[in-house]
């Protein structure tokens, strides 16, 4: 014979199921959409920078003494459109506009300095763009090698060679392991979008389960059933936990599908991200979000349950995405690691444990200590939603 709390758990399973608002925000969005977006942003990407690296910039200078030789030495750079211009005060204008991609201007007193062994002054007229800046940086490695060549002219006129100038030869190696180095900039990420989706995928089941019942009259029938009210709380609550844990799920999936789907990726960075993405290291960033969608589960189950409607329900859950993303986001910033502090405190700890855990620099301690605060939040989530369950004040307020 089944246990009620395992019948109840079926029943709302196959009701959630059938609700179309919850098998896209738990299955199509993660799934389907997570990939293509994946793709469609690294496809964009690719192609704007190509063409941001292949395009002729037309490049206008302004030499006041028309002796420094720089638009001749330019002119042979490839995919320079060097023009010679005499007004200096439209060029900014004309940057600007993106009539020009860039000017350069000669002051007087350039030549001066070369010949006094001193600095040349340039202006470098430019306009950040949101093509990576790649257009700056272009002119700016062409404007090097012209300095390059002057300065081994001066040298060999001191009867210097260039060479001789360099007393180091420094030789640099990293000692970062690939998978540390893309760990720790997909793991920044990552973890951020498994929170918002194993939230956001148990979010529309909750609110159904309670409030949706609330408002279609059905939760007086089931309290009238033969399972006790905390068998009916623990039913509902496995239920939102379930699809919690597998909108995460299907957002790893679907960024390995993306990842193995992107195109011109070179081999090195491809073979680091797989490593970073093996199962062992899923299966653990997983075995975080579990009990994670079991503390979500819990309280989005108790503010469903508080609210008399449905529409009530989502202005109340709605505003907690925010308290959800702040410290996921703190993560993402730069100097935050996980420590002794940081592994109690709820989401950031996943967050961080997450990105140590895809770099594969974990400490066991750190993360016990994560598991360990996880799994009593988890624990304290449950019991609160049972006891929130059997108060009629709670379930049958109008």
């Amino acid at each position: 014979m089944s246990s009620p709390a395992w019948v109840v758990f079926r029943k709302e399973l196959r009701d959630t199921l059938r609700d179309r608002r919850t098998l896209v925000a738990m299955v199509v969005v993660p799934l389907l959409l997570f990939p293509l977006l994946m793709v469609g942003m690294a496809k964009f990407s690719q192609s704007r920078a190509a063409e941001a690296r292949d395009k002729t910039l037309a490049v206008a200078v302004a030499d006041a003494e028309a002796s420094s030789g720089l638009a001749d030495y330019l002119r042979h750079e490839p995919g320079l459109e060097i023009s010679e211009v005499q007004d200096v005060t439209a060029l900014p204008e004309r940057v600007r506009t993106e009539e020009l991609d860039a000017a350069i201007v000669v002051p007087a007193g350039y030549g001066a300095a070369l010949a006094a062994h001193q600095p040349a002054p340039l202006q470098l007229l430019h306009k950040s763009s949101d093509d990576f800046d790649i257009p700056r940086t272009r002119l700016e490695q062409a404007l090097g090698r012209f300095e390059q060549k002057l300065l081994d002219e001066r040298l060999r006129g001191l009867g210097i060679e260039p060479r001789s100038i360099d007393p180091l030869d420094i030789q640099r190696t990293d000692v970062v392991s690939s998978r540390e180095l893309f760990g720790k900039l997909l793991g920044g990420l990552l973890p951020y979008m498994f929170i918002i989706f194993c939230f956001t995928g148990g979010m529309y089941p909750a609110i159904d389960l309670a409030a949706g019942e609330k408002e279609r009259g059905t939760l007086e029938t089931l309290l009238s059933s033969p399972a006790s009210r905390l068998q009916i709380a623990f039913g509902k609550f496995a239920v939102v936990t379930l699809t919690g844990f597998t909108s995460a799920l299907l957002a790893t999936v679907g960024m390995y599908v993306s990842v193995q789907s992107v195109t011109g990726i070179p081999a090195p960075v491809l073979a680091a991200v797989q490593s970073v993405l093996a199962p062992g290291t899923i299966a653990l960033v997983l075995a975080l979000l579990l009990p994670l969608s079991v503390f979500f589960a819990a309280i989005l189950l108790m503010l469903s349950l508080y609210a008399r409607s449905y529409k009530e329900a989502m202005s109340v859950i709605s505003p907690l995405m925010i308290v959800v993303v702040v410290p996921a986001a703190i993560a993402l910033a730069p100097g935050v690691r996980l420590g002794l502090g940081t592994a109690l405190v709820p989401v950031l700890n996943v967050s961080l444990a997450t990105r140590e855990i895809i770099a594969g620099t974990a400490d066991p301690l750190h993360l016990a200590l994560v598991f360990a605060s996880l799994l009593l939040l988890a624990a304290g989530g449950m019991a609160a939603c049972a006891r929130w369950f059997s108060r009629e004040d709670i379930v049958f307020r109008s």
